[in-house]
């Protein structure tokens, strides 16, 4: 391993975050960046990655000359990306050549919770998604299609929520406390289609309601409640549904809807506890953006990863 630092980038619907660390040790620098929009063209990530890259050199110059290696973990990438293999070569040119692995946020978020082992890892922040794998010949992937085809119980999937059921409070003619918390954070009604159906950010803007909602619930709201409790029992679903014969069923969460605590984990634990019995949860060991960094020091080493789409490239 040539190079004495680490970069791990972590791309997501609601920011970006990337981490310099020593090759040996641990610590590191951090610093944030945009996050990723969808528009007709499909994802921004390369442009947000190249963005991040320059920042890196700018700011840690000494630092990004002596890099190891660089891991990526992405939203989208494998779903809309058209050509990841093309984006990790030319990500790859942008630092010199230095080794970098591209990979979905899935494989970060694994990384960081469970350390490399073995296992069923769901992320749930603006988007969900569940990876189940063992590094080598198992890979199990489930969600992670977006918030109008799934993201079940995610940020996104519950401000939505929030918002149809203000909505219908609002026709009813009895708005109640979701339908105040909406309007007080995006308008009257009428200016919620304009404002959320031609933005290429919808799924963070809609995320961005989360909060109010697991407040609310946190607050005795019913309608908020069963929001969150049904954001739970999604997520627990989607983790079990991950588990694969041949992976040991030992599984870890990652994400920011898991700080929401409150009936959002009180449901997840009740409904993975029904559904896998015998599982193990573990508590997770990192963030994703130490996954990135566990990715960039698998990818200093060539040994220890080999490119496997659609979840890693090299």
């Amino acid at each position: 391993m040539t190079g004495r630092w680490l970069l791990g980038i972590d791309v997501g619907g609601s920011g970006s975050r990337m981490r310099l660390a020593p090759v040996s040790g641990t610590g590191g620098s951090d610093a944030t960046g945009s996050r990723v929009e969808i528009g007709a063209d499909g994802s921004t990530l390369g442009a947000v990655v190249a963005q991040l890259l320059e920042r890196a050199h700018q700011t840690w110059p000494a630092q990004f000359a002596q890099l190891a290696a660089i891991g990526v973990g992405a939203t989208g990438l494998a779903t809309l990306v058209a050509d990841p293999a093309a984006l990790q070569r030319d990500l790859a040119a942008r630092s010199g050549d230095v080794p970098l692995a591209l990979a979905t946020d899935a494989v970060t978020a694994h990384l960081g919770a469970l350390g490399g082992e073995p296992g069923a890892v769901i992320a749930v922040g603006t988007g969900a998604i569940c990876l189940a794998t063992n590094f080598d010949g198992i890979w199990r992937r489930v969600d992670g299609w977006g918030h109008l085809l799934g993201d079940r119980g995610a940020g996104a999937w519950i401000g939505m929520a929030g918002l149809r059921e203000a909505a219908r409070q609002y026709d009813s003619a009895r708005p109640g406390a979701l339908c105040a918390a909406a309007i007080a954070q995006f308008g009257v009604p009428e200016t919620w289609p304009g404002q959320f159906y031609t933005r290429p950010d919808r799924a963070a803007v809609l995320a961005s309601f989360a909060p109010q909602v697991s407040q609310l619930a946190n607050e005795g709201n019913q309608s908020a409640t069963r929001i969150m409790s049904e954001a739970g029992c999604l997520v627990a679903e989607s983790l079990c549904a991950g588990f694969w014969p041949g992976l040991p069923q030992v599984a870890s969460t990652s994400g920011g809807v898991f700080a929401a605590g409150g009936a959002f984990v009180a449901a997840f634990t009740a409904e993975f506890a029904r559904l896998a019995p015998e599982a193990e949860l573990r508590e997770s060991l990192g963030t994703p953006l130490d996954g990135a960094v566990h990715l960039a020091r698998r990818a200093a080493a060539p040994s220890a990863l080999r490119t496997n789409p659609p979840y890693l490239w090299l």
